[in-house]
């Protein structure tokens, strides 16, 4: 059998996009894009390499399932089913990827994904945001990243700043996320697309700098990672040397 499914025809949702990124990635060296990411197909052959025999017979006989009977079906799918066994039967390491891939293979537009998303365990909302930059191709799903930026759960947090945050949330949003990150300490690194969203934006400058001098006059440590974040809104190049001094302006 062939993995992963065809991109489906249109929903009346959204079009699933197989050209996205892919839901993992090492971290990019401070200051720079994040590199080329897999496409699903070559999730599907990692997995395939990684999982051990009985997980991979399990995750083809669901993702056969998904692509025989696809989108929303009654109170729930036999695909959601599969959702919520993924970590049991692939293992944490590779559950979130399996979900991807059975999500793909059901042809999730944005109702299915909407409904996982707030039907689902934490495990399967972040398993959504991974898999919106491959399924959604507009903002239509918006929402979900809104709802995940609104939570305190780093790991949901790191899932809602990827890719599809990165081309969709407008710039007041985009620059709160980045504000929500240094507030949780989810590292920066995990923001999709940072150099190149922050390059020039004084208003983010000025967000960092409030923030600096607040945590100064608080008598807390300022996150390192601000200051990053701080040299990107400055120049293409992240400026070598010493800190910036706290409460900087651009």
């Amino acid at each position: 059998m062939t993995h992963p499914r065809a991109t489906p025809a249109a929903s009346t949702a959204s079009t699933p996009d197989t050209r996205g990124t892919s839901t993992h990635t090492d971290s990019p060296t401070p200051g720079t894009a994040a590199p080329t990411l897999p496409s699903l197909a070559d999730l599907h052959r990692r997995l395939t390499t990684d999982l051990d025999p009985d997980a991979r017979a399990w995750l083809e006989r669901a993702l056969d399932e998904a692509a025989a009977h696809p989108g929303i079906h009654g109170p729930i799918s036999a695909w959601e089913l599969r959702l919520a066994e993924a970590g049991r039967r692939c293992g944490a390491a590779h559950a979130d990827s399996a979900r991807v891939l059975i999500l793909h293979a059901a042809r999730a537009g944005t109702d299915a994904l909407t409904r996982v998303y707030f039907q689902g365990t934490a495990d399967e909302r972040r398993a959504v945001l991974h898999a919106l930059p491959h399924l959604v191709t507009g903002p239509s799903a918006l929402a979900l990243v809104e709802d995940a930026l609104r939570t305190n759960d780093t790991r949901l947090l790191t899932a809602a700043v990827g890719p599809y945050a990165a081309r969709h949330l407008d710039a007041h949003a985009w620059r709160h996320a980045v504000l929500k990150c240094l507030f949780t300490g989810v590292p920066v690194d995990h923001v999709a697309d940072l150099p190149r969203r922050a390059r020039g934006d004084g208003e983010l400058a000025r967000m960092l700098a409030d923030y600096a001098a607040e945590r100064t006059a608080a008598g807390r440590p300022v996150p390192e990672d601000l200051y990053r974040v701080l040299d990107l809104t400055e120049s293409a190049t992240p400026a070598p040397g010493p800190d910036h001094p706290h409460g900087k302006e651009s």
